[in-house]
């Protein structure tokens, strides 16, 4: 059970950092005041969701994961391709809201292959994967 507990959590772990890097990557890109504000609370949102991460995996004695490197560096590059040729709030949605599909796809598959995983690393989960799906609702607006 903690192999799986650890697994989902640290998964958990380099999923939020992979979305706080995301929303840095395109904050500065970003023009209208109202979406700049969705995405500064989404950030909050994810940093809080990190640290209650890292606190479970610091009872697990487990330092956490970083997300990959290749995942990382595809989507600055992607990020910084689309928003060079075309700088609109549009393309900020767009890149966002495609992000959040593949956070929310790769944890439900993570829930679904750690079933052992304990009740709190499976409702951080969930919550991480409702905070994605809050956030792609909210960006429809900017599309």
């Amino acid at each position: 059970m903690e192999d799986d507990t650890v697994r989902l959590l640290r998964e958990c772990n380099a999923g939020v950092k992979m979305g706080i890097s995301s929303l840095d990557d395109v904050m500065d890109h970003v023009r209208e005041g109202k979406l700049r504000e969705l995405l500064r609370h989404s950030r909050q949102t994810h940093e809080r969701l990190g640290d209650r991460a890292h606190e479970y995996l610091a009872k697990c004695h487990d330092s956490g994961k970083e997300p990959a490197a290749m995942a990382k560096v595809m989507s600055w590059v992607k990020t910084n391709v689309k928003l060079a040729g075309e700088e609109s709030d549009r393309t900020a949605a767009d890149l966002l809201t495609d992000g959040c599909n593949m956070g929310i796809k790769s944890l439900y598959r993570y829930l679904h292959q750690y079933p052992a995983a304990d009740k709190e690393a499976k409702k951080l989960t969930e919550d991480i994967i409702g905070a994605e799906e809050a956030l792609v609702t909210e960006l429809r607006a900017y599309l």
